[in-house]
């Protein structure tokens, strides 16, 4: 039976990253990249399933944990998903609103 992360306690959360860690390493010796890719995504949707999406506030602009050089500004928080605009290095926002895991976001950057 499939379960949801919503569903799930911190310790089966934890498992579960564990184990998504793991396969993704065997993933990666064998050269299979896309499973890797696959297994990490669905590690970071469970972590974020570990934090408190109150700490992200809308209008607020964070690093990209995974993306140097990219920022997010977040215009609304649903769940454990941030929906907003990625920022380059030249400071141009993508037209394309799209939506991250909190996991996925780092400290937020001040000017």
């Amino acid at each position: 039976m499939n379960y949801r992360y919503s569903d799930y306690s911190i310790e089966q959360l934890h498992r579960e990253i564990g184990m998504l860690k793991e396969k993704a390493q065997k993933a990666e010796q064998l050269g299979n990249i896309s499973e890797v890719q696959i297994n990490e995504r669905k590690m970071q949707v469970a972590l974020a399933y570990t934090m408190n999406p109150e700490d992200f506030d809308a209008n607020e602009v964070y690093q990209l944990k995974m993306e140097p050089g990219f920022t997010f500004k977040v215009s609304y928080v649903n769940g454990v998903f941030a929906w907003g605009h990625r920022i380059n290095l030249l400071e141009e926002m993508y037209e394309q609103i799209e939506a991250l895991p909190i996991s996925l976001l780092g400290k937020k950057v001040t000017k």
